[in-house]
């Protein structure tokens, strides 16, 4: 038998998650991993479903995963296997196996609070409903990619970036700020560096977004130099303070 024998999370137009994640990177994923095993019914919705926790390097070998988070649990089961394609698919039978997660592939373009939770608007459509939201698009907010003279609109090779999020957030009054990083040459893939936007330090407080009552924010999109080890660990945290704070 495939997928969750007890799934909880069976949405319908109109359905209200309790969380709402959006990004599937590292630490979007551990999140909603850790908020659906403690029992939350949880929305995590990404660009590309392909692209799911996605590693900035081509192996797991000295990744550094923190010994309770998801993703040492499926490196460990790949052992002595340590190809970064192999865990991506270990890792997404994980989450999707996870009672509780609905694993969505939209794009999220815009973020209302309404009616005492957050309204989730997409670019293709329909509208989601959450009671809390978590931003963890990564470097994907008005991403710019910088390979030699070319530039592209990603947040890394191949991924789109958010544009209409971050115009949205702007309007909003949220305060982003630059922020860059470099990816080096891999596997015959040219190194490239990515230059996005981030909310500024005085947007947040912990977690969360000021200018909003429940919207939090999460690896990359908080500031500071951030690790496998470091993003994954903030993910657990969130997790504990979203299990105190809502239903």
């Amino acid at each position: 038998m495939f997928g969750p024998t007890q799934p909880r999370s069976q949405p319908q137009p109109g359905h209200l998650y309790d969380v709402a994640v959006i990004g599937a990177g590292l630490s979007g994923t551990e999140l909603a991993w850790r908020l659906a095993r403690a029992g939350r019914d949880v929305l995590l919705v990404t660009q590309a479903l392909d692209h799911l926790g996605n590693l900035y390097q081509p192996t797991v070998e000295g990744a550094g995963f923190p010994p309770d988070s998801l993703f040492a649990r499926v490196a460990a089961r790949i052992v002595p296997d340590t190809d970064g394609w192999s865990f991506h698919r270990h890792l997404k039978a994980e989450v999707e196996a996870t009672a509780g997660i609905h694993l969505l592939q939209s794009t999220v373009t815009a973020l209302d609070e309404e009616g005492g939770g957050v309204v989730l608007s997409t670019w293709e459509g329909p509208t989601l409903r959450a009671r809390v939201a978590v931003l963890a698009v990564g470097a994907f907010l008005k991403g710019r990619l910088l390979i030699g003279d070319t530039l592209e609109e990603a947040g890394r090779l191949s991924e789109v970036a958010y544009d209409f999020l971050a115009d949205d957030l702007a309007r909003s009054g949220v305060w982003l700020i630059g922020a860059e990083g470099t990816a080096p040459a891999v596997e015959g893939a040219p190194p490239y560096e990515v230059r996005f936007l981030t909310p500024a330090p005085p947007e947040l407080d912990g977690f969360r977004l000021t200018r909003f009552d429940r919207v939090y924010a999460l690896g990359r999109c908080t500031p500071g130099e951030h690790t496998y080890a470091s993003v994954l660990g903030d993910a657990a945290r969130l997790a504990d303070e979203l299990l105190r704070v809502s239903p």
